[in-house]
């Protein structure tokens, strides 16, 4: 633990839980409603589909100054292209986020689990990536030839920070690797992934790693969104950590 760190908490998306949307004001939005109780969010929808640098500008200026964005690079980049002869694409998708600056915190490149690790293409691709300013590149890898020293060696090299997630496809994957500055947590729910809600124990044992690990900030992403237990698990984790810097530990956040 470094004696800077700051914590972001948040979920994969803004969409508000049923039993909340009773709370939200006339005429408020998911994501300003969303941004009332979080300092960060993890923007999915990327994934699937462009959205216009307009959309991207909207979300920006919905938030609160010190809110902060990642946002998942599509998957026509990642899962189709393989991260091999795709600038075209990653221009473009860059053009697109660029406008939410300076809110713009990390790009998430997450990976297929069949994708192998290969120091070209890596080196090639994430040289590659165009300049935005203090953006986080963070990479979600789920093959595990990633989660050797030399791939941990190359990312660190690079600044790219590997994400640490859970459930943990193999024995290192929970913890986070890469740029070590910078850590980026995603959880996807356990046992049942996008579906279940953590436990007590669990959440007070990420809260434990989060504050721990030897970064100068750290993310943490609930992805467990399916029945919309992220949300719960994140207050519930917001809760702890905050507790902890009563006593002293860092403190999370909300505001710069």
């Amino acid at each position: 633990m470094t004696d800077s760190l700051r914590v972001r908490i948040g979920v994969a998306g803004w969409g508000n839980p049923p039993a909340k949307r009773a709370e939200r004001d006339p005429g408020q939005t998911h994501l300003s409603f969303y941004a009332a109780h979080f300092s960060s969010v993890e923007i999915n929808s990327s994934f699937y589909r462009p959205h216009q640098g307009a959309t991207y500008a909207r979300w920006r200026d919905e938030t609160p100054r010190h809110f902060r964005f990642s946002v998942k690079m599509p998957r026509s980049i990642t899962h189709e292209s393989h991260l091999k002869r795709c600038a075209t694409q990653v221009a473009r998708f860059y053009e697109e986020i660029c406008r939410l600056q300076p809110k713009l915190g990390a790009v998430l490149v997450q990976l297929p689990p069949t994708l192998e690790y290969d120091a070209r293409t890596v080196r090639s691709f994430f040289t590659n990536l165009p300049p935005l300013g203090d953006t986080q590149v963070v990479c979600e890898p789920r093959h595990v030839t990633w989660f050797t020293r030399s791939a941990h060696n190359s990312l660190r090299a690079l600044g790219v920070s590997r994400v640490a997630a859970d459930p943990a496809r193999y024995p290192t994957a929970h913890t986070p690797g890469g740029a070590h500055r910078f850590a980026y947590f995603r959880w996807h729910g356990t046992p049942h992934v996008y579906f279940s809600k953590y436990s007590d124990a669990k959440i007070a044992e990420f809260a434990d790693t989060v504050l721990s690990c030897q970064a100068n900030d750290a993310w943490c992403v609930f992805d467990n969104t399916a029945r919309h237990a992220a949300w719960d698990d994140a207050l519930q984790l917001m809760a702890l950590v905050q507790r902890q810097a009563a006593k002293g530990k860092p403190a999370l956040i909300a505001d710069e």
